[in-house]
């Protein structure tokens, strides 16, 4: 079955960042006779392909093997060689990405700095695909939506945790979006925890009325109906992989189905069965649930609108 979205990106609005990528991505390959000692201004992330790479990074070494990815914060020096016969082949990319135009998020996370990309099977192709058709010397709107889609891969591997301390003080407005973001970030990553809506309330640095009122404001929900909202789109997403109604339900956590399918009527606006005769309708040619004004057209042009 495949992953299901909802990681701790998933809520940040992509009117909300921005991503430059600040020189052409460096086609990696590296024979044992290679060696760097640098220092960046922007994040770096490095995605080994082939072979192995060797770093120490900040002080701490870190070794590459396929199918690894590393991020190397602005301004840490990192050394780097190859030990071995065999080439190391893979890409690196320059980039900045910040939120609200002014601060940089990555900067606001705990991160692992090295993982094993946990979909390496999905991305290895992409990941040779951004490598081969690369420019050499300049960067393109293929290279940067080929690269937010490495970055959400590698930040949703790599994420441990918000930084009680940010790196900036935001005011304004942008502090309380910047909370509100988080705490929806938290619901969305962890929706079956019974707990987390009142953690990520819990989190946030106001008065939780006041909080509370922003929070629905900015998402259109209050943070347990959010995580309702979050839960539902789990089972929707098993519902349309093709099981049956009482096993999602107990995969989001419902033993009784019957709730379940009230539950999902009540926040999706229709019900397990009904949602799934309309992905099969969509399968067949038809429209999906959310296509309201397209399904009216549809009807009046097919002779069969009420």
């Amino acid at each position: 079955m495949d992953k299901i979205e909802g990681g701790i990106l998933s809520a940040i609005p992509p009117a909300a960042l921005s991503l430059t990528l600040t020189r052409a991505a460096i086609r990696m390959e590296h024979s044992h006779t290679w060696q760097i000692d640098k220092t960046n201004p922007v994040e770096d992330l490095v995605i080994c392909l082939e072979g192995r790479g060797h770093y120490h990074v900040a002080g701490q070494p870190r070794m590459m093997e396929p199918g690894d990815a590393m991020l190397i914060r602005r301004d840490e020096r990192f050394l780097g060689w190859n030990e071995q016969t065999e080439t190391y082949i893979g890409v690196a990319q320059h980039f900045s990405l910040d939120i609200y135009g002014r601060h940089n998020l990555l900067a606001q996370m705990d991160l692992n700095p090295k993982v094993r990309l946990s979909r390496w099977s999905l991305l290895q192709p992409l990941v040779r695909h951004y490598r081969q058709s690369a420019p050499p010397s300049s960067v393109t709107l293929a290279q940067h939506h080929l690269f937010m889609v490495l970055l959400i891969a590698y930040v949703e591997d790599a994420f441990m945790g918000w930084r009680d301390q940010a790196t900036f003080q935001p005011e304004g407005s942008d502090a309380i979006n910047l909370a509100v973001m988080k705490a929806a970030s938290m619901i969305s990553a962890h929706p079956l925890d019974p707990g987390i809506a009142g953690k990520a309330v819990e989190n946030s640095p106001y008065n939780q009325d006041y909080f509370l009122r922003e929070f629905q404001k900015r998402i259109g929900r209050t943070p347990r109906k959010f995580q309702e909202f979050k839960r539902m789109e789990r089972a929707m997403h098993f519902l349309e992989a093709g099981l049956p109604v009482a096993s999602a339900a107990a995969e989001v956590g419902y033993a009784d189905p019957y709730y379940f399918s009230r539950m999902f009527k009540r926040t999706i606006g229709i019900s397990p069965r009904e949602h799934i005769a309309k992905v099969r309708q969509s399968r067949h040619g038809g429209l999906m649930k959310l296509d309201e004004a397209e399904q009216q057209v549809h009807l009046a042009a097919t002779g069969r609108a009420s």
